[in-house]
């Protein structure tokens, strides 16, 4: 059943958690509707059915593993995000300090160091290796894109006695992570693979928000305020913020929010054009002529359609994009220059300076528990799965789930609305 959660077996420990959480341990009862809403939950209701629900995260009473027999190790894949460092702490102190579980490998360089010809040593974790970590942008264990054998991860794993592997990773990573308990279940070996979800560009399905979003449009918003009061001090300034945003647009939607100086805000979700009445370039004309300055915050996966684009992929097989900020730079200077009107464009990028930074405080304690729910999910015997927040409560969400889709900007939803009313440009561009 697509719904439920993989199960390596029956869990036949007691909890050592037992003597705090005697009543905070969640059962097979408690659940997290999918569609929280009245209609849609008194209509399936209505035909005699059960709504769709997720299995909420928590400490079980019964668990799979004996704690203190088991080992554990965490890999970090992909591209930089804050509060990679932050879940790697939690992991590491709920299992050493409430778990018991002191056998902790921490995985370098990503999925190359399940590959032991790459030569990356594993290190050995312990709360006093991992006390600091959260300050540092970036992740301790180092990263890498890209696919390995699953044949010789799984291999490796057995040489390691890795019991439960916690990955934290994207889209990509994560359909790693269901190849290697794919691959695990076919040798009939019971052991457990747990996903964070990591995105910057908060697409995962069927999550609320991922970690180090908020982090990353805080510090989004900085750029866009300095572009601001650079095109606010020049004669017919206009700042120019390229964010992150493969394919969808949540960054620059947020940060044109919180910075409220954009009167453009262009994301992968809602096509426009660059010529005629209706287009950015003549629109944008307009709003300098009458205000002399303007702000434009373009997600990097927006107006792929207006350029030339290659179908290249990178090490993770996404297809190389096309480079929207510069492309549009271009433009506006050509198009401005060919009517000979004087304009000042500063053109930011601050994509780095974003990802490397450590998370906020809010991202700090969201990064704590949902490493905590991930260790609770492994050590209960949970596989082929991830832990993450829906309608404010977390869940365990089925690998299948999330490896089929990305969560979008709907543009006839109420944040695209938002954003159209802050900016005041018009629905369509084009």
């Amino acid at each position: 059943m697509l719904w439920s959660i993989e199960s390596l077996g029956e869990a036949q420990y007691l909890s050592p958690l037992r003597h705090g959480h005697s009543e905070g341990f969640k059962g097979e009862s408690h659940r997290v509707l999918y569609d929280d809403r009245l209609p849609a939950s008194q209509e399936v209701f209505g035909r005699g059915e059960i709504p769709l629900s997720f299995e909420i995260a928590g400490p079980r009473e019964k668990i799979f593993f004996d704690p203190p027999k088991a080992t554990a190790a965490i890999v970090t894949c992909g591209g930089l995000c804050p509060g990679v460092n932050d879940i790697i702490r939690g992991i590491v102190n709920e299992l050493y300090n409430h778990y018991g579980t002191t056998r902790i490998y921490g995985i370098r360089y990503g999925y190359e160091g399940l590959v032991p010809r790459f030569g990356h040593v594993p290190l050995t974790l312990r709360p006093e290796s991992v006390s600091t970590i959260h300050t540092f942008g970036g992740t301790v264990l180092g990263s890498s894109r890209g696919p390995q054998d699953v044949g010789e991860m799984v291999d490796h794993l057995e040489e390691l006695n890795v019991d439960i592997l916690f990955v934290i990773g994207g889209d990509g990573t994560l359909r790693g992570a269901a190849a290697i308990n794919a691959e695990l279940r076919r040798r009939g070996l019971p052991k457990s693979v747990i996903g964070i979800p990591k995105t910057i560009d908060n697409d995962i399905m069927y999550i609320d928000k991922s970690f180090g979003f908020e982090t990353a449009f805080a510090e989004a918003v900085k750029a866009v305020t300095a572009a601001y009061v650079e095109a606010s001090c020049a004669v017919n300034g206009i700042g120019l913020v390229k964010l992150m945003g493969r394919h969808s647009g949540f960054i620059a939607c947020f940060a044109t929010l919180a910075a409220q100086h954009v009167n453009f805000c262009l994301i992968p979700e809602v096509p426009f054009q660059l010529e005629g009445g209706r287009g950015l370039l003549e629109m944008l004309r307009h709003r300098t002529a009458q205000r002399k300055h303007a702000v434009i915050v373009v997600a990097e996966g927006a107006g792929q359609d207006l350029m030339q684009v290659s179908n290249e992929t990178d090490a993770s097989g996404n297809v190389r994009l096309g480079d929207i900020g510069l492309f549009l730079k271009e433009k506006i200077n050509q198009f401005f220059a060919d009517r000979r009107m004087e304009i000042n464009l500063k053109y930011v990028d601050p994509s780095y300076l974003i990802r490397s930074v450590p998370a906020s405080p809010q991202d700090n304690v969201y990064c704590t528990r949902l490493a905590q729910a991930a260790v609770h999910a492994g050590i209960s015997g949970r596989t082929n799965m991830l832990v993450g927040r829906w309608h404010g409560s977390f869940v365990h969400i089925p690998f299948e789930l999330v490896t089929h889709g990305r969560r979008r900007v709907e543009p006839d939803a109420d944040l695209w609305l938002s954003v159209m009313e802050t900016t005041g440009q018009p629905a369509r561009m084009r």
